[in-house]
Parts: structure tokens; C-alpha cells; sequence
């Protein structure tokens, strides 16, 4: 890719982001795109994969900072549009304002930090011009890319954390032949056009760019026996299982994130980030209702009357007594603190237990002539008698 190509690129618009998108949602947006256009979920599609490249190149421009402000800077100096306005020559013109690119890449005599000194920092970042004085695109260190899985935890598992093995795939350097790209017996040679830095200069006239090298496109080096396994791409898939610490209180369909669990780094570069989808199984008792827990309890028509003391069953724990005060409604909440979800800072929430008056299926003659008694004891207290006026004042 030339330097031209390279400063038209409109790498915001590739991702998607405005020129003022902070780390997290430049991140964001090329998670995205790039399991969209992944060529794993788009087997032999060409489209998606030129797309997807497209977006990786955005994404390895814009997530570095260094590398982001001196795309910015170069694309301010010459304007939306790339080099597109260059004229060519001494004396070009772009915008109505002349300036010689032999002064502003050569040897400028200015010493106060100007233009040319300026500019010559931002090229000399983006593009490595100066031969071998910097680091070429192979050998710089690369992050790992983040990884995407899922997991099923039971109810007790989400809510007070748990251990789980992951097997994870991601790309990683060919085993066969230790990331080389050569057969094995065989090595990898110095590329001869650029000499092994993986750059190449290309002259414009009164200036030159540094650019990767076409032979060997940017490696440094070339392979005359390509390794049958990855196909001298040196890369391959590397499956492993790994032990991933859930933190206690998670949801279900929550997406969390382990750093550093991704895929190893190129070069010395830090792994990628690992991240799990939540799936969590309901529990037959309990619910869930933020931090805290939710029970439901049935009691007896006499307990509600007449008050009573119940036991009520605890997540992983021995059953707690709850008080029930006369005359307790149908539906009644009552708390029951310190018996719900574990919390970050080691604390848990609390238990909400809904009392649910359980009306008896079947009555012996006993009973029926206790309720009988009962009710002929209590005709004149009519509970829908409020309710009634209240309908017909309206």
C-alpha cells in the first residue's frame, strides 16, 4: 500500500466512529465489525474478508496512540482528502498555499521546531523513513487479540462465584514450524530488497516515503519452503483449557471480561482479553432481584391471623426463622438481611421472602364446621364493602 493510499484511508469512517471517539469506543466498535465480518463466521466469502482486513488495519492505527495522533496530524497537514491536492514539485500548491516538499522532508534549515521538522516527525512515525532507525510493523510487539466464549453456570454458581474450564481456540504461532513460516529443516532468508526491515523507500520526486517492502511484504524475510501446515503464514490455531475464576453475583446473559485470558501476544506483546457470555439456570426456590434473593413461602390461613414463627430456606445454608405478625395480607415482603447475593466488596444483599396464603384443597367435617363457625362469627366485618362504595362514588 502506498503512502498516498495510506493518508486517504478514512479509518474513523471504517470503523464507524466520530474523529473525537475515546479508546473504549473505538474498541467497541471493531469488536463489532470484526465479528461481522470474521472470516471464521463467513467461510469463503471474499467480501467480508477484504472487509475484515480493512477493519483490522483501522483498528491497529487508531487503538495505538501514538500512531493515531500522527495519522491525525498528517491527515490535518494535508487535509481530509490524503495527498490528493499535492501538485508535485518545489512549489506545489494544495489550497492556494505553496510550500517545497524538498525543504519540508529534506534538510530543513530551520531550527525552531517548524513545519518541515513537524512534518518530518509524523512521516517519520507513520511510515519508518530514516532506513532501519525504527521498528518495522514485524517486529513491533502486538497484543493479543480478545476472545469470545460462553459458559452455563447453575443458580449457585452465579450468585456466589465459581471456577469453570474453558477450552479456548484462538491464533497463535505455527507449532510445526515455530512461527517461521519455513518448512521444517529450513529457515527463513533475509529478504534482499529491503534487506531484512521489512521497508522499502519509494521516491516521489523531491521526497521519499518509506513503505512495506513488496517482496516480502513487510516480514523482513522470505521463505522458499513454506511450511505445509500453515502455509508459510506462520500462524496457526492453538486449542487450550483454562481455569476462569466467575465472580460472585453475576446474571444471566451478562458478558464479562478476564483480562489477559485471550489470545497469546506477537513479539513479546501482551495477551488479549477473554470474554465470557453468562448463561444461568433457574433455580427452583430462589429468584433473583438484583443483590438480593426472592422466595416465595406458602402459610396456612391460621399462621396469617393469628401470627406465627416459619422456617425459610437459605441458599447453601441452614433455614432462618422469620417471624409472621397477626393479621399479616396475603403477599406480605419481609427481609431478611445478609442472606442474599455475594457482593464485590465480600458483602452479600439480602433475602425477600413474600409470604402466600395457601387455601386448603379439601376439608374434613371438623374443619368445615370450624370454618363454618368462623364465618358465621365474622359476617358483619364484610372486606369488600370499601371497595363497593368506592365504585359507586365514582
Amino acid at each position: 500500500m502506498s503512502t498516498k493510499d495510506y493518508l486517504e484511508k478514512d479509518y474513523y469512517g471504517v470503523l464507524g466512529v466520530p474523529k473525537t471517539a475515546t479508546a473504549e469506543e473505538i474498541k467497541k466498535a471493531y469488536r463489532k465489525l470484526a465479528r461481522k465480518y470474521h472470516p471464521d463466521a463467513n467461510q469463503g466469502n471474499t467480501q467480508t474478508e477484504a472487509k475484515f482486513k480493512e477493519v483490522s488495519e483501522a483498528y491497529d492505527i487508531l487503538s495505538d496512540t501514538k500512531r493515531r495522533k500522527e495519522y491525525d496530524e498528517a491527515r490535518a497537514l494535508f487535509g481530509s482528502g490524503g495527498l490528493g491536492g499535492y501538485q508535485g514539485g518545489p512549489g506545489g500548491q494544495r489550497g492556494g498555499f505553496p510550500f517545497d516538499f524538498g525543504d519540508l522532508f529534506g534538510g530543513t534549515q530551520s531550527t525552531g521546531g517548524g513545519t518541515g521538522e513537524r512534518i518530518g516527525d509524523i512521516f517519520g512515525g507513520l511510515f519508518n523513513r530514516g532506513g532501519g532507525r525504527g521498528t518495522t510493523a514485524t517486529t513491533r510487539p502486538r497484543r493479543g487479540q480478545d476472545i469470545e466464549s460462553e459458559v452455563t453456570l447453575s443458580f449457585t454458581e452465579a450468585a456466589e462465584g465459581a471456577t469453570v474450564s474453558l477450552r479456548l481456540t484462538s491464533s497463535s504461532a505455527c507449532t510445526a514450524c515455530s512461527g517461521t513460516g519455513a518448512k521444517a529443516g529450513t529457515t527463513p532468508r533475509v529478504c534482499p530488497t529491503c534487506e531484512g526491515t521489512g521497508a522499502a523507500s519509494r521516491n516521489l520526486g523531491n521526497f521519499a516515503f518509506s513503505e512495506p517492502c513488496r517482496d516480502c511484504r513487510g516480514r523482513g524475510l522470505l521463505v522458499d519452503d513454506p511450511c505445509p501446515v500453515c502455509e508459510g503464514s506462520g500462524r496457526g490455531k492453538s486449542t487450550r483449557t483454562i481455569q476462569a475464576r466467575i465472580p460472585a453475583g453475576v446474571g444471566d446473559a451478562q458478558r464479562i471480561r478476564l483480562k489477559a485470558k485471550g489470545a497469546p501476544g506477537e513479539n513479546g506483546g501482551p495477551a488479549g482479553d477473554l470474554y465470557v457470555q453468562i448463561h444461568v439456570k433457574a433455580h427452583p426456590v430462589f429468584g433473583r432481584s438484583g443483590e438480593n434473593l426472592t422466595i416465595t413461602v406458602p402459610v396456612t390461613f391460621a399462621e396469617a391471623a393469628l401470627g406465627a414463627e416459619i422456617k425459610v430456606p437459605t441458599l447453601k445454608g441452614m433455614p432462618v426463622t422469620v417471624r409472621i405478625p397477626e393479621g399479616t395480607p396475603n403477599g406480605r415482603t419481609f427481609r431478611v438481611r445478609g442472606r442474599g447475593v455475594a457482593r464485590k466488596d465480600g458483602t452479600k444483599g439480602d433475602m425477600l421472602v413474600t409470604v402466600e396464603v395457601a387455601v386448603p384443597q379439601r376439608l374434613d367435617e371438623k374443619a368445615r364446621d370450624l370454618l363454618t363457625e368462623f364465618r358465621n362469627a365474622t359476617t358483619e366485618a364484610d372486606p369488600r364493602a370499601e371497595l363497593i362504595e368506592l365504585a359507586r362514588s365514582e
